[in-house]
This record gives structure tokens, C-alpha cells and sequence, in this order.
């Protein structure tokens, strides 16, 4: 009995031991890039962008290409942690890539793109789209890194280094990485590195587009860091503009931008952390969002991840789109309904000139 209980006080100590090795190697790791970061440009165009002519954006979350329409995700109430396999990361990619080749967008904006995770089987998404899309100007920015998260522990959704990318047909004269507050609990080590950039795009009589692209958080239950990341966003959008900039915003706001999608999707009411309504009241003066007509058509961004999506049943919510400064003219906006298939947003598409 003794020998049992010596064996079993052993096995109790080397768990401890192994459970306070690991808390201490994430607190070690956990780092946050700096604020205001210079981003490397990949410049493929020269032209600059025309007042008065008609041009279309494109912002697409593509979930890491981890999501087909029969995924679930563990922390949506759903089954799964990672992808399925790296063959299904590649098709979804595939597929991600043809569906933006067809858009055909003079601009587009990418959000959960990664550039290593175990999460999407080691599948480099930023290369694939730089290649895929190789006749526009690019520039990436970092916008998520963890280390090895042993959770769920049955399946742990492991380590991932992710961001955002922008692509113009058309010059790219600077870029810059902005962060994002964050939670500072230990909510930290599953949010890192939020932030967004800022790139500038020139214009042909002298001025200059600053096109924000950006994802914020989704599972934060702490208000104070969503209004946190509002405050920072308006603040910069304010000071572009009155700079003289035209200034479109685009991305994943995780709100709900239409601010009664529950009534226009015909979903549950009581709201998700990422289903907030925008505040749309609290824009700086000069701005708006963009969702002209958005709401007769009734075509979802985003789809949650609890099941696997069933038209009709699934909930679903508008939380992607765009926010224009009043030197920006929307022509239309729409989403491509793609019934999610590679991912579980559909892109959205909005058409607008430059005044």
C-alpha cells in the first residue's frame, strides 16, 4: 500500500510539475508587437486611384480556410478545434481564391489569413493569396500570435500566427500596424495581437485613399476593451480625415452592422459577444456605414460555428462590411452569397467613387 501511495503521490507531483511548466512557458512567451509598425510593401502596380470613377472593394474573412459549410467550432459550442486535414485547407483555399478571381476586385481585404498554425495543418494562406493574386500590390499585417494552446485538451487548437492582407490594383505608397487594446486577464493568450493597418493608396489629384483593414474581437465578454477598440479606430479614422484623406474602412467588426440583423434574419435575439449592434452613433462626424440595401436582400457575412450551417436554421448575422468618410460615394453594396462554403463568412462587395 505504501509502495501504491508513493507511486501515486509521484504521478500527482510530475502532473503538477508539467501543468506549472506549461502555464509557465505561455506567460513567458506572451508577447505584442509594438504599436505602429512600418509594413513592408509588395508593390506590383504603379497607377494611382481616379477621382469620380467607379471602383469595387472586397473584404472576405476567410476563417484560416478551416471552415467548410460542415464545420463546428469548439469555442462557438461546436466539435472541432482545427481543420480537418491540410488537403481540406487547400481546397477551401482554392476555393477562397476562384471566388475573389471572380469578384474581381480593384481592391480587396483579407482577415484570418494564417501564415503558420496548427489550426490550418501548416498551410502558408498569405502565400497562397500573394501568388493567386500576383497582378495587385499587397501588404501584410500581423494580426494574431499564440503560443501552443493545450486547449481543448482532447484536441488542442495549438499555435497560430495569422493576420490581414490587403491587395490594390494600384500603387501602395505606405502601410502601417496599428494595435488594438486587448483583454488583460487571461483572456490575453487567446486574443494577441489584435490590431489594424492602415495603407495609403494614391489618388490622381494629389490626395490619398487610407484603407483600414481590420478584425477585432470576437469572444471578449469584456465591453471595455470593445469600446477600447472603437475609441482607437474613430480616433484614427477622425485625424485621416481631417487630414484631407478620403478613408474607407473595411473588415470584420464582429457587431452586427446592420443593428437589428436578429429581425432581419429572422434569428434569436439575445446577442452573441460578436453580435453587438454597431455603434453607429458614435462615428466620428463625416463617416457612415455602408449598408445600402443590405437589409431587403437579407444575404448573411457570417454564419455561427456551434452545427454545421443548414440555410434556414443556422444563425446567422451581418458583421462584416465597411465604413466610408462622407468624400466617398456609395454606389452598392452586396454580399456574394457563397452559402459558406470555404469559409464561414461570404465576402462582401461595395462599389464607390471618390469625390
Amino acid at each position: 500500500m505504501k509502495r501504491v501511495l508513493k507511486i501515486a503521490a509521484g504521478l500527482v507531483i510530475l502532473l503538477l510539475v508539467v501543468v506549472a511548466g506549461y502555464v509557465g512557458y505561455v506567460f513567458l512567451s506572451y508577447k505584442r508587437l509594438p504599436d505602429e509598425i512600418t509594413l513592408p510593401v509588395t508593390e506590383n502596380q504603379q497607377s494611382a486611384l481616379e477621382k469620380n470613377k467607379s471602383y469595387d472593394i472586397m473584404s472576405y474573412n476567410v476563417g484560416y480556410a478551416a471552415y467548410p459549410a460542415d464545420y463546428s467550432f469548439f469555442m462557438d459550442g461546436g466539435k472541432y478545434s482545427r481543420a480537418y486535414d491540410k488537403k481540406t485547407v487547400e481546397k477551401n483555399l482554392a476555393g477562397i481564391l476562384a471566388t475573389a478571381k471572380g469578384i474581381n476586385s480593384d481592391l480587396a481585404l483579407f482577415q484570418e489569413v494564417d501564415q503558420e498554425g496548427d489550426r490550418s495543418q501548416h498551410v502558408d494562406e498569405v502565400a497562397g493569396l500573394q501568388q493567386g493574386l500576383a497582378d495587385y500590390s499587397n501588404v501584410y499585417a500581423q494580426n494574431y500570435d499564440s503560443a501552443y494552446l493545450f486547449y481543448p485538451i482532447t484536441d488542442p487548437i495549438g499555435k497560430a500566427k495569422s493576420g490581414l492582407l490587403t491587395f490594390a490594383k494600384a500603387a501602395i505608397t505606405e502601410s502601417t500596424r496599428y494595435s488594438l487594446p486587448i483583454d488583460t486577464d487571461f483572456n490575453k493568450f487567446f486574443d494577441l495581437d489584435r490590431a489594424f493597418s492602415a495603407t495609403s493608396i494614391p489618388v490622381t489629384d494629389g490626395r490619398t485613399l487610407t484603407l483600414i483593414n481590420l478584425h477585432m474581437s470576437a469572444f471578449t465578454k469584456n465591453r471595455d476593451v470593445r469600446q477600447a477598440q472603437l475609441d482607437k479606430l474613430f480616433g484614427f479614422m477622425k485625424q485621416e480625415y481631417e487630414n484631407g484623406h478620403h478613408v474607407i474602412v473595411g473588415g470584420d467588426f464582429n457587431h452586427d452592422m446592420l443593428g437589428n440583423s436578429p429581425e432581419v434574419f429572422g434569428t434569436q435575439t439575445e446577442p452573441f459577444n460578436w453580435t453587438h449592434p454597431f455603434p453607429a452613433d458614435q462615428l466620428p462626424a463625416h463617416f457612415r456605414v455602408a449598408t445600402d440595401g443590405l437589409a431587403a436582400v437579407k444575404v448573411p457575412s457570417v454564419r455561427r460555428n456551434n452545427e454545421p450551417y443548414k440555410e434556414g436554421e443556422s444563425f446567422v448575422s451581418l458583421v462584416d462590411g465597411f465604413l466610408v468618410s462622407d468624400n466617398v460615394t456609395v454606389e452598392k453594396v452586396a454580399v456574394h452569397n457563397q452559402q459558406f462554403a470555404n469559409s464561414d463568412h461570404n465576402p462582401i462587395v461595395m462599389t464607390f467613387k471618390l469625390n
